[in-house]
């Protein structure tokens, strides 16, 4: 699936990527939803051509929550530049690895608010 060209395309993709949260960002949303250490997080946020699939504002932060498919095939390029473009543009960049967020949420988010500060 490219990237949509439009910014309503991708507004729509990423309505559709709210509807359908991995089982990881769903536990992980429920956290950030209540703003931990009073940090406001957006859900499958389009930053760009991309979605994020959380973003802080005001720690200018975007967190994608990594499942198996992004080792595979071409997926490791095309997170690369992703990355880049969000770093370009003033953003930072956290991934969390799928398997994290389901072993010790409570670290995760520590993490992320950490991330937030700095």
């Amino acid at each position: 699936m490219g990237l949509p060209r439009d910014r309503n395309a991708l507004v729509l993709r990423a309505r559709a990527l709210r509807r359908n949260m991995t089982l990881p960002e769903g536990l992980l949303w429920r956290v950030l939803r209540t703003r931990p250490e009073g940090f406001k997080f957006r859900r499958q946020h389009p930053l760009g051509s991309y979605v994020g699939d959380f973003y802080c504002p005001a720690g200018r932060l975007v967190i994608e929550v990594d499942g198996m498919g992004h080792s595979m095939g071409n997926r490791p390029y095309r997170d690369q530049a992703r990355d880049t473009w969000l770093r370009v543009h003033g953003l930072k960049v956290l991934r969390i690895d799928a398997s994290e967020v389901m072993k010790d949420l409570d670290a995760v988010v520590r993490q992320i608010t950490s991330a937030c500060r700095s």
